[in-house]
């Protein structure tokens, strides 16, 4: 019987080998019980281009009292890593959820992304 937290990595795993197989610059997320995490990998997955997270100060400023660990706090996430990885040149990118259900604040995250300018 595997763990929740097994299961998550196992499916995480798929999903890595399908990106890397495309050769696509991909956009992973991470999230725990109070902050989230987002950065963007460079297709050889030797470099990460640009990250953001909730533990930034910038972005904890930004937020004011709210805690990380919400969906307005992925948005605000998802807004800034798209703005540096628009800075770095990244435009196209593949989504990797990390195991995570594509709801709540992945969701939020990857939604801000989308309308701050970055494409998957």
């Amino acid at each position: 019987m595997l763990t929740k937290k097994e299961q998550r990595l196992r499916r995480s795993r798929q999903t890595r080998i399908r990106i890397a197989n495309q050769g696509a610059v991909r956009l992973s997320v991470f999230r725990s019980n109070l902050h989230i995490y987002a950065s963007v990998i460079s297709d050889d997955g030797q470099r990460i281009l640009a990250s953001a997270s909730t533990a930034e100060k910038e972005v904890r400023d930004q937020l004011g009292k709210d805690k990380g660990g919400n969906t307005s706090a992925a948005a605000a996430v998802g807004k800034r890593v798209a703005e540096k990885a628009l800075a770095a040149g990244v435009l196209k990118v593949a989504f990797d959820r990390s195991g995570f259900a594509y709801h709540g604040r992945v969701k939020a995250l990857a939604e801000a992304a989308r309308e701050a300018g970055l494409q998957f």
